[in-house]
């Protein structure tokens, strides 16, 4: 029998997140959910909007994690790829 070490857990921003989900960038639409960090495949520039409501843009290399509350992410000047969210959802 498999332990589900989430079963009563309440979700906390310190972590883990709940689920990871693939970002498709967009100028005009926000995450389906916020995102608690993301995590970025390969590395090239990534602009996000911060919880804070403020456009931010951020170097990363490939395989970076980005410990930051994001609503969305630009699709103007990303080049950044396989970029993913981590959620509380």
């Amino acid at each position: 029998m498999t332990t589900n070490p989430f079963t009563n857990r309440a979700s906390s921003l310190s972590g883990p997140a709940r689920d990871i989900v693939p970002v498709v960038t967009s100028d005009t639409a926000d995450l389906a959910d916020v995102a608690i960090g993301l995590y970025v495949e390969t590395g090239g520039s990534v602009v996000l909007t911060t919880v804070g409501g403020e456009t931010r843009t951020v170097q990363v290399a490939s395989f970076s994690i980005l410990p930051v509350g994001a609503t969305r992410v630009h699709a103007t000047g990303t080049t950044a790829s396989g970029i993913h969210a981590m959620v509380l959802a």
